[in-house]
């Protein structure tokens, strides 16, 4: 009787672990060219759920991509991850930095030279290929999925 409680609560708690697990952690898969040669398509990225404030410069992220014009679609994203289009980026700038040079057209004379609180500057590795802040300007943080742990075999 013993060993099939102790059992049953081993089985319940490795439940327990494997849904706190699955809310922090995800797998993504590389779709597009933005990125290379560090990632390259159809590569899978483990990555773990953040916010803006446990980013820093240099990790490369998971955001959600804009949809047509740059509008985003409403409301953030929540929940599963395949549920929107995401892209891969590498973060160059946080709330508080200065802007980087030529990657905010858009922003370019309305805002301050730094960074707004809650958004972040994002581009790709290879620029010829990649759609990021140089296009669409400051990210907001709840656009964010999370930090590529990564690339899993």
């Amino acid at each position: 009787m013993w060993s099939y409680l102790l059992g049953a609560g081993l089985l319940l708690a490795l439940g327990g672990v494997l849904v706190a697990l699955r809310r922090q952690l995800t797998l993504v898969t590389v779709t597009g060219e933005s990125m290379r040669p560090a990632y390259t398509p159809g590569d899978r990225v483990l990555v773990r759920r953040a916010r803006v404030g446990q980013l820093r410069l240099g990790q490369v992220v998971v955001v959600e991509e804009p949809g047509r014009g740059g509008a985003w679609r409403s409301p953030p994203p929540r929940g599963r991850a395949g549920r929107r289009q995401w892209m891969i980026k590498r973060v160059v700038a946080l709330p508080g930095d200065t802007r980087p040079d030529g990657c905010l057209p858009a922003a370019a004379g309305r805002l301050g030279p730094q960074v707004p609180p809650g958004k972040f500057v994002v581009l790709g590795d290879n620029a010829a290929r990649s759609y990021d802040s140089r296009q669409l300007g400051y990210f907001p943080g709840d656009r964010l999925l999370g930090v590529v742990l990564r690339r899993v075999r």
